[in-house]
């Protein structure tokens, strides 16, 4: 696998949004009643590009081979998650304060610019995060973007806002990375903080949907996600998708992302969660086989 990684632009203010007056955007000399009206029409403009999907808040991008789908991709994180999974290794993720404005044009003036190596590998834009659903209108913007070039396009999401996602987004997807957390809806809740009946109808969708590949991803955590009954169950619903799901992928837990928890002055749960070993891995992905399921 190889990685590049960028940072994800400019600050919204040099990023062809309104500014009213002068350097900052601001009506020099016009006194505090100016200036409120000033910030007014700023925050009024950029609500209507966020609705628009014109800006999205990013939490980097990076241009990948091996993960996130076929090929060489270029796989933008986007801020803001609804849940809060207790393994999740991007918890700077989870708000979307923390990440930063970037138009949906200059996203795809990078795709543009990679277009040349991700029609030679197979490859294409992925839209991951935190949740890519907690920003549709951006997600549509981008994901439209992307198709008008031909690009291969993935979402990669827990389906807990699938019905943010509309028909005609649909449409414009090739791959769902379907993030099934979960059988039992008691372990879900205590994994994610929400309840799993979302992600089972968003999985539903795709399949009667029928033209979108999806790719079913479980993280396996020894002491929560790894009891033989819970696994069967997600094994079970990944089955009855049927067509579709051309590939499920086991995940091992890791503690690469739990330093990120302490910086954030967040509790972490899993502190003394080793990663599965082996011969466990063996058994879950053996559990997925016995449905007829390819797994990697």
């Amino acid at each position: 696998m190889s990685t590049v990684t960028e940072p994800v632009g400019a600050p919204v203010v040099e990023l062809g949004l309104p500014l009213v007056g002068g350097a900052h955007g601001r009506v020099q000399g016009a006194g505090t009643e100016g200036l409120e009206a000033a910030e007014a029409e700023d925050r009024s403009a950029k609500l209507a590009a966020v609705r628009a999907g014109e800006i999205g808040s990013v939490h980097s991008w990076e241009l990948v081979t091996a993960v996130d789908g076929p090929g060489t991709r270029m796989t933008v994180f986007l801020s803001g998650c609804p849940l809060r999974c207790l393994y999740c290794h991007n918890p700077d993720t989870m708000e979307m304060r923390r990440g930063t404005d970037v138009t949906s044009d200059e996203i795809l003036a990078r795709v543009k610019r990679y277009r040349g190596v991700m029609k030679a590998t197979g490859g294409g834009l992925t839209i991951s995060g935190g949740e890519p659903l907690m920003q549709p209108a951006y997600v549509r913007r981008l994901l439209r973007g992307a198709k008008a070039m031909d690009v291969h396009t993935a979402i990669d999401t827990s389906g807990y806002l699938g019905a943010q996602c509309t028909d005609e987004m649909l449409d414009d997807i090739d791959l769902v990375l379907l993030d099934v957390k979960s059988g039992d809806p008691e372990t879900y809740k205590r994994a994610t903080g929400r309840e799993l009946e979302p992600t089972l109808q968003f999985g539903r969708r795709l399949a009667a949907h029928g033209d979108t590949e999806v790719w079913v991803r479980f993280v396996l955590v020894p002491g929560l996600t790894d009891d033989e009954a819970n696994v069967e169950a997600v094994a079970e619903y990944v089955a009855s998708l049927g067509e579709c799901v051309t590939r499920v992928e086991v995940l091992p837990f890791h503690q690469m992302g739990r330093d990120k928890w302490a910086e954030l002055g967040m509790r972490y749960e899993l502190e003394d969660t080793q990663p599965p070993s082996p011969e466990l891995v063996e058994r879950v992905r053996g559990q997925f086989r016995a449905r007829g399921l390819q797994v990697f």
